[in-house]
């Protein structure tokens, strides 16, 4: 059974290859000041999980992630 974190993470993970997705696959035009909140937000989650220290907040890579992907899905939309 998978754990509270882990379903988590699998959330994250899935909006990340959607996200992924949406850019490549479908070549998704967008205006360069969403494409940078896009980018920002990945950048940012990006960021907190690499800290060395090995601390990361779940929280917080749940909301730049899902902050992209919402960007990226109500531009499409």
């Amino acid at each position: 059974m998978m754990t509270s974190e882990s379903i988590r993470l699998r959330k994250i993970q899935r909006q990340a290859h959607e996200i992924m997705d949406e850019v490549n696959l479908r070549n998704v035009q967008m205006p360069p000041e969403l494409l940078t909140m896009v980018i920002d937000n990945l950048s940012r989650a990006v960021g907190d999980l690499t800290d060395p220290s090995g601390n990361f907040s779940l929280s917080y890579l749940e909301e730049k992630v899902g902050n992209a992907h919402s960007i990226l899905v109500k531009k499409i939309q």
